[in-house]
């Protein structure tokens, strides 16, 4: 048993993969037989995988989740920006640049509606709880927009800890609905051709939430999604800390 643990510990990122790919078939599973496809696999997954990294932190009494016990501290790394944006640029290379050019304005369109609409609704929610300073109302606005331009938007305007987990947390939330509710609606609201993956990708932002919910709609359609809602997510962590946040000084200070 020492010697297995020792194994375990020497080969964290591997641990981690296996990991990440047991919950993964098991809720995949779960989805088809049990739910009938109607809750996709992978929003199950999100959602017990906040609850375990939940259990991690309380057990561990740290920061990281899971990744805060020894035997999981591969998941820090798996978890980290790096392999992040290796799955994101990994995404995007299956689309064709033929039919994302000729979606350009369709494109555009959708990520200033997308961006200003959820920010706008963020910045509502911050004044709902109570703050009335620009620099918490543009870290949670922005946060409504995706949970990696809310902490970069507060890490920019130097945000308070407190306000920048709220930013986090709005984020993840609007995540898992993405997740759970676009195979859902998915046929009601027209999502079925490249170009309103596009547009659905512009407009929701969420590069993970897009990704699992089209994945679950319809695979073909993830590359198209996750470029613009890539896009979406640069062009945020641009205007919330800079334009948005001057608008805000003007109309709250």
């Amino acid at each position: 048993m020492n010697e297995l643990t020792q194994v375990l510990d020497k080969n964290g990122l591997i641990v981690a993969f296996l990991l990440v790919g047991l919950l993964t078939w098991i809720t995949d599973i779960f989805s088809k037989k049990v739910l009938k496809s109607r809750i996709p696999g992978s929003a199950l997954a999100i959602f017990l995988a906040l609850f375990f990294g939940y259990l991690g932190g309380v057990f561990a009494d740290g920061e990281k989740g899971l990744a805060d016990i020894a035997l999981f501290k591969g998941l820090s790394v798996l978890g980290g920006s790096m392999f992040r944006d290796f799955a994101i640029v990994a995404t995007a290379i299956g689309a064709s640049f033929l039919l994302i050019r000729k979606s350009g304005l369709l494109g555009l369109i959708s990520l200033i509606l997308g961006i200003a609409v959820f920010f706008i609704s963020g910045v509502a929610l911050a004044w709902v709880m109570g703050y009335r300073d620009a620099v918490s109302l543009c870290t949670i606005g922005a946060g409504a927009c995706t949970y990696i331009v809310g902490p970069v938007t507060g890490g920019a305007l130097g945000a308070s800890s407190e306000v920048i987990a709220l930013s986090i947390g709005t984020g993840v939330v609007k995540t898992i609905a993405v997740t759970i509710f676009t195979p859902v609606f998915a046929k009601k609201i027209g999502l079925g051709s490249p170009g309103s993956a596009m547009a659905f990708g512009g407009i929701m932002g969420t590069s993970s939430g897009v990704a699992a919910g089209l994945a679950a709609t319809d695979p073909k359609l993830v590359p198209y999604g996750a470029v613009i809602a890539t896009f979406y997510t640069g062009l945020g962590c641009l205007v919330c800390p800079s334009l948005f946040y001057l608008v805000l000084r003007i109309l709250f200070e």
